[in-house]
């Protein structure tokens, strides 16, 4: 069942379309997929779109607020473009919301086409970017150079040779479509297909351009200018407007947009908009305590180590993480410290360390004795 659509944009039934408008922003900013990488953000954007487009129109609203979702999707009768009086092609099932798709499977069609010589939006395109682990912390200006197609300056997109132009399909007058009567137990339906000799198009090139092969459109590479905005993440895409492929028929361009691949950094591991950083410091540095330089992406700080600080323990740096993409802030660095166990001793540490446990008591007397004294014991007959 479809959720009301003044609880999907959380107003009231009484709401001013300023404050429908405003709630709609505000929803539509924060679960945009674009932005907003949680799996059910793309369904519930689409269905923010809907309510709002219902409930910003005054007509539509009224039969929403009047007949609920069946006032306005064509169910019951209602706002289904057809009355039951009319059967012209099967038009008065529209208020049904399955005949239709019905016909569309057996007879490969439905009643409503779009005119094939209307304006549409051309193709979006997706391209992937390897950018460094720091042009993704602060952002860059940089420019791209993309594979698409461009309009064919040699036919201005026609197809055609210069000089000439294409003319109407005569299989289907220029309508793109073909039409067959059936006669079914239903009655008579007329299902359309498109025309195979134009393939849609409604037009014929009969002297086609030798530069585009007659499709009207060339493959080029085009240098784009983009900003990578601060903050971004491995995975997370920018959309560009109107730079993916041209319309059709004078139809808008489509969108780019930029999928971005974030390197990793030689020792900076990013969680979210916080870094984690591994801090090795020495045996003395930790059971004495030390101030220390620790780099971070802003530069180098100092951090202090109390004395007695276990290895594992961790340190917050405020706001010496990554810059939000969203703007709230920024993120912290995170400190973890690894306390190196000394190899390759000399003797004389080696001693210093002994002497050190045998003080603390962290060993046996026995155990901090000499190799000289243990054998003396030996043999004295001492050794147990």
């Amino acid at each position: 069942m479809k959720r009301d659509y003044y609880e999907v944009l959380g107003v009231s039934k009484d709401a001013t379309k300023d404050e429908i408008k405003k709630a709609y922003r505000k929803l539509s900013k924060k679960y945009h997929p674009d932005l907003n990488k949680e799996p059910d953000a793309a369904e519930k954007f689409k269905e923010i779109n809907e309510a709002y487009e219902v409930l910003s129109d005054d007509q539509k609203r009224a039969q929403y607020d009047r007949f609920g979702h069946a006032g306005v999707n064509g169910q019951g009768g209602f706002g289904g473009g057809g009355g039951f009086g009319d059967f012209g092609d099967f038009g008065g099932f529209g208020g049904f919301g399955g005949f239709e798709d019905i016909f569309d499977s057996f007879f490969g069609g439905s009643r409503r086409r779009k005119d094939p010589n209307a304006p549409r939006k051309g193709d979006d395109l997706q391209f992937r970017m390897n950018i460094s682990f720091e042009d993704a912390v602060f952002g860059k200006q940089t420019e791209i150079e993309i594979p698409r197609e461009e309009e064919c300056e040699t036919c201005h997109g026609t197809g055609a040779k210069p000089g000439t132009s294409p003319k109407t399909c005569d299989r289907c007058n220029g309508t793109g479509q073909i039409s067959q009567t059936i006669d079914t137990p239903l009655g008579r339906i007329v299902n359309r297909r498109t025309c195979g000799h134009c393939h849609g198009t409604g037009k014929i090139i009969v002297e086609k351009c030798t530069v585009c092969g007659g499709k009207g459109r060339v493959k080029k590479r085009k240098k784009i200018k983009i900003t990578i905005p601060a903050g971004i993440d491995d995975g997370q895409q920018l959309r560009v407007a109107g730079q993916g492929e041209p319309g059709i028929n004078g139809g808008p361009p489509g969108d780019l947009y930029i999928v971005f691949s974030v390197g990793k950094h030689p020792y900076f591991v990013r969680k979210g908009d916080d870094i984690y950083y591994d801090l090795k410091i020495t045996f003395p540095q930790a059971a004495l305590g030390d101030e220390i330089e620790v780099p971070t992406i802003y530069g180098k700080v100092k951090l202090r180590i109390p004395p007695g600080t276990q290895s594992g323990a961790q340190f917050r740096i405020k706001d010496k993480g990554v810059k939000n993409i969203h703007g709230y802030g920024k993120g912290h660095q995170y400190v973890n410290v690894i306390v190196v166990t000394p190899t390759n001793l000399t003797e004389r540490q080696k001693q210093l360390l002994r002497e050190f446990a045998e003080i603390s008591g962290d060993i046996p007397e026995e155990q901090g004795s000499s190799l000289f004294d243990k054998i003396k014991k030996t043999f004295k007959g001492e050794s147990k």
